[in-house]
């Protein structure tokens, strides 16, 4: 069973999906706090999924409570404003030139994405497939302020320090991270192997490529939600490192894995269900059906089918079996 759930969640380490891993640990991150991270936004003027984080202020929330959730958060994300453009490059990526081309390109489609849905007064579509159409009389562009880009790069990025001047890339306060003038756009970076090792950056050590820093992460990391944790417990399985407290144990993971596994039948396809109903013996597969629930869409033959002659006869009212009898010359 235990092997079951690992190969539901788990895929091979040679196709880690590093970039949802991220989203799911910067998701958590966000927990209780007034911004929300959506995952491979579509930013859909024209059908585009992008390998992009948005992470978004709430409806409602000023930017005076906004102040107080910045604090504890990982080094580089203290100047968060209402929407901000995240590109994240694991450690079998580089971050270049080309990359923060792509950002300020997302950034561009996704701030008309914004300003039509605040000029329609509409929220995100839960379609995220669905395009968004702006308004036949027209449209402003949300403010430039209340957008704000970051870089996010598991490595040092040093061909893209070599094409920048060293007037382009300010170090900050904190070790490893970086404002830079790329055009006419500021692009916060930070660069996940060279941050300070402290617990309010142990979401960001969990996606570091030195493994001291990884251990640190698993260490510190404080997961708010189920997801979280078993985020933790399958990095740790990534890397193959033992987690560094045994208070998660496999139990533990069994306990949270199995009702979101439950949760994600209901967006299966017919033939996924089917074949889940195919490893399934036959009394799981009608336990809790009524006998009618059971029977319906079967024709008669095959109701009886089965059925011994004194079964098919039993409960009928003895004179209607009579009169058939006689009626059918038997």
């Amino acid at each position: 069973m235990i092997q079951a759930v690992l190969r539901y969640y788990a895929p091979m380490r040679d196709h880690t999906p590093w970039h949802r891993l991220f989203g799911i640990a910067l998701t958590d991150l966000f927990t209780g706090r007034p911004w929300r991270v959506e995952l491979e936004k579509e930013l859909a003027l024209k059908s585009q999924r992008l390998d992009v984080l948005i992470i978004e202020r709430l409806p409602g929330a000023a930017a005076a409570t906004a102040a107080a959730a910045l604090a504890d958060l990982p080094d580089g994300l203290e100047n968060l404003t209402a929407h901000n453009v995240l590109s994240y490059k694991s450690k079998q990526e580089p971050l270049d030139g080309w990359a923060l081309e792509e950002l300020i390109g997302h950034y561009v489609t996704y701030r008309k994405l914004a300003s039509i849905q605040a000029a329609t007064g509409r929220p995100p579509a839960a379609d995220t497939n669905a395009a968004v159409e702006p308004p036949a009389a027209g449209y402003r562009l949300l403010p430039e302020a209340d957008f704000r880009l970051y870089a996010v790069a598991t490595r040092h990025p040093g061909k893209l320090f070599r094409q920048l001047p060293a007037a382009a890339r300010t170090p900050s306060a904190w070790p490893g991270v970086y404002d830079l003038a790329w055009g006419s756009r500021r692009i916060r970076l930070i660069v996940l192997n060279a941050l300070a090792q402290h617990p309010r950056n142990a979401p960001w050590e969990l996606f570091a490529s030195e493994m001291d820093r990884i251990r640190y992460g698993l260490a510190h990391y404080r997961p708010h939600s189920p997801a979280a944790q078993l985020l933790r417990y399958h990095l740790a399985n990534v890397h193959r490192l033992e987690l560094p407290d045994m208070a998660y144990t496999l139990h533990d993971l069994l306990h949270d894995t199995w009702p979101m596994i439950i949760e994600d039948t209901q967006a299966l396809s017919p033939e996924q269900r089917q074949a889940l109903l195919e490893r399934m013996g036959v009394e799981d597969r009608l336990r809790g059906l009524a006998a009618e629930d059971r029977l319906r869409g079967l024709a008669a033959e095959d109701r009886l089918r089965g059925l011994a002659a004194e079964d098919r006869l039993r409960g009928l009212d003895p004179e209607q079996v009579k009169a058939w009898l006689k009626r059918t010359g038997h």
